[in-house]
């Protein structure tokens, strides 16, 4: 690392890095966590403008950089590849959710907008293509194991919160998260197999 490129906050972290991938110091790790989680949480709020999901994102993005530790090279600061990372797996998360909320509210136009089919002025063609949609969803969420099923149809389809969740299933909301993550894995791998149906 070279010492006119960086910071002293930036040769600190390096430091905690090198301590977090050397020695295995969990301490390092969760300085570093502590050091940036606001400041990634914000951040991460403003794409997604719902903090259950910028919550969530958060904890997914520094899973991601923890696991890919050893791979930091100090060519730029620290707290730069961290934010690159999740800010990158934000991107992958708002995609893979127009993906899912086209297949289950909308369609593309010509301009690759989404609409809304609850449109009044749906025509009939329109309103068969929903139903369609609706069908191939319900059988997707229905291959889901029944917790899972369950617990996607209360967080999208009735648009229950994490601790509306939980405190309907008398469960942890750590548990909730954590299946909910599993269930959107799962869901996401049944729909890239019928895509093209939707």
């Amino acid at each position: 690392m070279s010492d006119s490129n960086f910071s002293d906050k930036a040769k600190k972290d390096y430091i905690l890095v090198r301590r977090a991938v050397d020695e295995q110091d969990q301490q390092a790790y969760a300085k570093l966590m502590s050091k940036y989680r606001d400041s990634i949480y914000y951040m991460l709020l403003k794409m997604v403008n719902n903090r259950d999901d910028a919550e969530d994102l958060t904890i997914e993005a520094f899973g991601k950089a923890f696991v890919r530790l050893d791979q930091y090279e100090p060519n730029y600061a620290f707290s730069t590849w961290l934010f690159r990372i999740a800010s990158n797996n934000c991107i992958d998360f708002l995609r893979k959710k127009k993906m899912q909320m086209m297949s289950i509210d909308g369609t593309d136009n010509e301009e690759g907008n989404i609409f809304d089919l609850e449109s009044p002025n749906r025509n009939p063609e329109q309103e068969a293509i929903r139903q369609q949609k609706k069908v191939i969803m319900q059988d997707i969420v229905g291959k889901l194991k029944p917790q899972y099923k369950l617990l996607i149809e209360m967080r999208y389809f009735k648009e229950m919160s994490y601790d509306e969740i939980s405190q309907e299933l008398d469960t942890p909301l750590g548990t909730i998260k954590a299946q909910l993550h599993r269930a959107r894995d799962i869901l996401q791998g049944i729909m890239k197999s019928k895509i093209d149906k939707i």
